[in-house]
Parts: structure tokens; C-alpha cells; sequence
């Protein structure tokens, strides 16, 4: 590569990091900054930084919303992982009539617009007094959640030979031990992948909880919009929650990176 080409490489890639990189910066500078700081015009750059909103959001209600971020979000992965997985499975290995009109229809209650479905499913949880409730948030996560899965994990089966499952049957174990201790193991990285898009759709998903809450079971994407009022925004405890909120993403996709990057390519390569 001559080196005007490879110059001109490093200029963009530079550029695109900054471009990318520069909300981060400007969220994580905005926490540590007063709130006189954080009004300034022009912008403050250099400041001695401060861990005051830190403090304020932590003592606040805000690590309530977390714990109910996380159980909402783990819950609806666990129930659509459980069941998705199986339905996947069935429609990648068996031949039934109007299998592909099925397939169709589950990908169709994707597609459905969330502002459509919002006051059927209110009055519906509010008939069965599910209003502000764990168990609301998570019964409408995995109705978005589970064509997800089946249409994500029947690609990765899919990928999968059938030829280890009929040799699993003709060594004498049955269909479930088949898909169990067979494919199963071979898909990880693939149920990897769909978990952690799962759990970003239901860990920043805004709009059913900010119908379906009120305050005992508040999510932090409405918690962090609560920061504003009607005297102005605090920006400062704002950019705090926000990068607390994003910890848990972070963590959980750098702990399974290797499974996700093998899921993600999982039959890219024949």
C-alpha cells in the first residue's frame, strides 16, 4: 500500500473514531462537571472533575430502577430463550403443513407498531391489575422477544448438519436428548448472540415502561428521562445515570465476546 493511501486510511479512521467516540467523551465529561459547568457557554473543557452527580443518583431512587431493569430484562431472556429455543429447533428440522406461513406469522407480531398495540395492551393489564408490575413489562418484552429468538436460532440450527442429529437417534438417544446434548452445545454461540440483542431490546426498550410503570417498578430508560423537570434539565445527574445504566451492556458483551463473535459469524464461512 503506497503511503498517500495509507495516510489517507489513518485520516479516516481517526475521523470516524472521533465522530463515534465523541457522545461518550461528552456524556462521560458532563457527569463529572457541576451544574454550573455543565451550562457553560462556550463549553467548559478543562475542570476539576467531581463525582457529585454520581453520589446523587446512587442515593437517589435510580438503583431501584436498576434492579428493576434487571429483573424485567433477565426474566423476558429466560422465558423466550426457553421457549423460542424448542420452536426454532422444530421449524429448522421438521416438515409440518403451512410451516412457512407460521414462520411468517411470528416474524409478522415483529413488524406490529408499538403505538398500535400500547392501549389494547393497557387495558389488558390493567383488566388483570398488572399495572406496575414486573410480570406486565416482561409478558410484553417476550411477545417482542420471542420471534426474535425463533427467527435468530432457527438460522443457527439451520447451520447445523442433520446428519448429527440422526446419528445421535441411530446411537439410541431420543429427539430431546438429541437436541439437548447435540446441537445444543454446537449452537451456544448462536443463543450467546440472540441473548445479548435480547437483553439490549429489553434493557432500553422506553415506551411500554413508561406506559405500563408508574414508580414502584420504573426501568432506567424512564428514570433518566424523569431527570427532566419543569425548571430545567440536571444534565450533570443525567449523564451519570446514563453511563451507570450502560455498565451492565458493557460487561455482559465483553464477558461472552468470544462466544458472540463466533455466534455472529456462526455459517458466514462455508
Amino acid at each position: 500500500m503506497k503511503w498517500p493511501r495509507l495516510a489517507l486510511t489513518y485520516v479516516v479512521v481517526i475521523l470516524s473514531l472521533v465522530f463515534f467516540l465523541f457522545p461518550v467523551y461528552w456524556v462521560l465529561s458532563t457527569s463529572l462537571k457541576t451544574e454550573v459547568q455543565a451550562f457553560s457557554m462556550p463549553p467548559v473543557w478543562w475542570f476539576k472533575p467531581t463525582l457529585e452527580n454520581y453520589r446523587a443518583v446512587v442515593t437517589g431512587s435510580y438503583l431501584r430502577s436498576f434492579l428493576n431493569s434487571l429483573i424485567v430484562s433477565a426474566g423476558s431472556i429466560a422465558i423466550s430463550l426457553l421457549i423460542g429455543t424448542p420452536a426454532a429447533y422444530a421449524l429448522s428440522r421438521f416438515d409440518f403443513k403451512r410451516k412457512k406461513d407460521l414462520a411468517f406469522w411470528i416474524l409478522s407480531t415483529r413488524m406490529a407498531p408499538a403505538v398500535g398495540v400500547a392501549l389494547p395492551m393497557f387495558l389488558f393489564m390493567k383488566f388483570f391489575k398488572l399495572i406496575d408490575t414486573h410480570f406486565s413489562l416482561i409478558i410484553l418484552y417476550i411477545t417482542f422477544n420471542l420471534s426474535f429468538v425463533i427467527w435468530m436460532m432457527r438460522g443457527f440450527f439451520e447451520e447445523i448438519p442433520k446428519e448429527l442429529d440422526e446419528s445421535g437417534l441411530v446411537d439410541g438417544c431420543s429427539p430431546f436428548k438429541a437436541f439437548t446434548r447435540i446441537v445444543m452445545p454446537l449452537a451456544a454461540p448462536g443463543l450467546v448472540a440472540t441473548a445479548i440483542f435480547c437483553f439490549i431490546f429489553s434493557w432500553n426498550e422506553f415506551f411500554f415502561a413508561l406506559v405500563m410503570t408508574r414508580t414502584a417498578t420504573k426501568t432506567i430508560p424512564v428514570a433518566i428521562a424523569g431527570y427532566i423537570g419543569i425548571y430545567g434539565i440536571r444534565w450533570g445527574e443525567m449523564s451519570a445515570a446514563a453511563l451507570i445504566g450502560a455498565l451492565p451492556i458493557i460487561i455482559f458483551a465483553s464477558l461472552v465476546q468470544k462466544h458472540l463473535v463466533r455466534g455472529l459469524t456462526l455459517g458466514a464461512v462455508k
